[in-house]
């Protein structure tokens, strides 16, 4: 069974044709009319019609950056895309003439890693993308963790700090804002803003100018060994290694899976991740705890995870 999978994101969508194994056919891009809604159902059917072209498609599957109703027949709310209580799925399948599902964009990734990726064996998984924010997904024996009310599973809103950092979502001391790329940044930007010896290297990689110093930047000079941006990334994968065991208290996952551009920084992270993790475990010592990896599929597990969806939802 062939399936088209989707991601729709702030700035891009992304698609593939995708086979029963995982197997990507062809690939496909449209940039994204994130003020147009409209605009958007057109962009991604026009993508869906040029993947489908010449092969018996099943379905559909969408991944999108935002709030789903329970019968993930709505987009409720998208902070980077102008949705608001958005009709999308039945909008969509009228112009593609294909069953259509939808799914929340980390929670598409989440089945992507979880069907085809790291996480193939596995019956429980934690998986945390590490962007801009913290993201992610939940599998729970076997199947996507939604919630109630569809809007589960937002991993990177527990708090972690009381009375801590304001997050973006309103709440003081969530893990995003000390386990995220951006966390990262601004760390990195505060110690070249101070004029400390040790920041040097970095000074140097933004010329002086705190604000152009990119996350590429303290990975490229941490693999230098450059001490300051060890130290760095070695703080976020503690933070991340942290939050995992919190959640891990609730959820005790088989896997956790690390996801996002932080993968490329190696053991640099993982191995404070595993470390912090192991030492802030619930029942330390006297019980068995998930595998700490990082993530295979990268930019493919979106449209992979929302391909397979649709795949399963053609067998009902």
């Amino acid at each position: 069974m062939i399936t088209v999978g989707l991601d729709i994101g702030g700035t891009k969508i992304l698609g593939a044709l995708v086979e029963e194994d995982g197997t990507i056919l062809t690939r496909g891009r449209r940039d994204t009319p994130a003020q147009d809604p409209a605009g958007i159902v057109a962009a991604a059917a026009d993508l869906t019609a040029e993947l489908a072209a010449d092969h018996d498609v099943a379905g559909a599957g969408v991944a999108v950056a935002g709030f789903l109703d329970r019968a993930r027949e709505r987009v409720l709310f998208a902070p980077n895309v102008a949705w608001r209580d958005e009709p999308l799925r039945a909008r969509l399948a009228d112009l593609v003439g294909l069953p259509v599902v939808l799914e929340n964009d980390a929670n598409a990734a989440t089945w992507g890693e979880f069907v085809h990726g790291t996480a193939a064996e596995a019956n429980d998984l934690l998986f945390l993308t590490i962007g801009t924010g913290v993201g992610g997904g939940i599998v729970t024996d076997g199947a996507l963790l939604r919630g109630a009310f569809g809007v589960g599973a937002e991993v990177g809103h527990i708090r972690v700090v009381p009375d801590g950092r304001l997050c973006g979502c309103g709440v003081h001391g969530c893990l995003e804002q000390y386990a995220s790329g951006t966390a990262l940044l601004r760390s990195a930007r505060r110690l070249v803003d101070s004029g400390a010896p040790e920041a040097a290297v970095l000074t140097e990689m933004c010329g002086g100018d705190p604000s152009a110093l990119t996350g590429q930047d303290i990975t490229a000079a941490a693999m230098e060994k450059d001490p300051a941006s060890i130290g760095l990334i070695a703080e976020l994968g503690r933070w991340i290694g942290a939050g995992a065991a919190s959640l891990t208290a609730v959820l005790d996952p088989e896997i956790i899976l690390i996801g996002g551009g932080v993968s490329t920084a190696g053991d640099l992270l993982l191995e404070p991740a595993r470390e912090a993790f192991a030492e802030n475990i619930t029942g330390r010592g006297f019980r068995p705890y998930g595998t700490m990896l990082f993530a295979g599929l990268l930019d493919d597990a979106g449209v992979m995870g929302a391909a397979a969806l649709a795949r399963e939802a053609g067998r009902r």
